[in-house]
């Protein structure tokens, strides 16, 4: 194999964990600051110009922050649990373009880390599934009763909706004839965005991503009326930084897929001229999406546990299944629009 495509993968790699470590530390600082603006008030104004050395700070503070483990746990799966959580958030974006092909250093180089995998979206449905476990292992290795309730809720939640989140892919995949999220965004550049075709999708895949990674109004396993913290209530310092760096680095993820299976991907106007315009139209994607996703928490409150339960298999779950039906027919009965 050639040295200089394995270096090409290990750069894309090595700048993509960049970004999402960055983008978790200033996402953290928009979501502050939007609620702050949203309940008239400052959010971070301290540290640097505007705050914008607030993420920096609360990084020190958490490296240093002293590290407990309560005696009666399970050590070795307590300190792997966070672990088991966050690889996938850092890894689940392996096979998504973020632009077409550039001219960089001599080299035709693809915007994307894995290229065109053809069975890209099974590698995400995959790797989504992973981060449930470290969930209930944090709970039921910090032998605490409101961890492990909260790991159980974790559970429940994820697998429920996931079911709905599941058959929200199955959409652009019927609409693009095709597994390859690659293939997905060309055909959006062909048809127009899948969001026009799949509206009911579309919003079946915002609202299960919502509860996959615990935001409000989902946010149960974390209702610190009922269990403190939940699942990481034992964890302190840059274990419990690792939770929240995988809900931080959840929000970009889905967003980006939201933009991607949706709403045309990196595509939009002169991106054949200059494909370098790809990435900044997803980041403007991907930045309204977050945005709306921060305006959800300072507007809905949290559901009421057999509600949020109901709701995933009384409504999203049906709804899911029927969308995929009227796929199907729109596909037989309007065979020309595909192509």
């Amino acid at each position: 194999m050639e040295y200089g495509l394995i270096l090409e993968w290990i750069i894309k790699a090595v700048l993509m964990l960049l970004i999402l470590l960055i983008g978790f530390a200033y996402t953290t600082y928009l979501e502050r600051k939007v609620l702050a603006r949203m309940q008239v008030r400052y959010g971070p104004n301290r540290a640097g110009p505007k705050g914008l050395l607030q993420p920096v700070a609360d990084g020190v503070k958490l490296i240093f922050k002293e590290e407990l483990i309560p005696a009666k746990a399970d050590k070795r799966l307590f300190i792997l649990a966070p672990v088991i959580t966050v690889l996938p958030a850092l890894t689940i974006l392996a096979v998504v373009p973020f632009g077409g092909t550039v001219n960089l250093f001599g080299r035709e180089i693809t915007l994307s880390i894995a290229g065109d995998l053809n069975v890209g979206i099974l590698y995400l449905t995959a790797v989504t599934s992973i981060t449930v476990y470290g969930m209930v292992l944090a709970g039921w290795a910090s032998n605490n009763k409101y961890a492990m309730m909260g790991g159980i809720r974790a559970t429940a939640q994820v697998i429920s909706y996931e079911l709905a989140l599941g058959l929200a892919f199955i959409g652009p995949i019927l609409l693009a004839s095709s597994m390859s999220v690659n293939e997905i965004v060309n055909a959006q550049g062909r048809m127009g965005w899948f969001f026009i075709y799949q509206p009911i999708g579309f919003i079946i895949f915002l609202i299960a991503t919502l509860a996959e990674i615990n935001r409000v109004p989902f946010d149960l396993p974390e209702a610190e009326q009922e269990l403190v913290a939940g699942y990481h209530t034992e964890y302190s310092g840059m274990k419990f930084a690792l939770f929240m760096m995988t809900e931080y680095i959840k929000m970009i993820v889905v967003a980006v897929l939201a933009a991607t299976f949706f709403l045309g991907g990196y595509l939009g106007p002169f991106v054949d001229q200059i494909p370098w315009l790809g990435p900044v139209y997803l980041f403007i994607k991907v930045f309204i999406l977050v945005f709306g996703i921060i305006w959800v928490r300072a507007t809905w409150p949290r559901f009421r546990y057999d509600r949020l339960m109901a709701f995933g298999w009384k409504i999203m779950l049906p709804l899911a299944v029927l969308n995929v039906l009227l796929t199907g027919a729109f596909i037989i009965l309007f065979p020309g629009v595909i192509r």
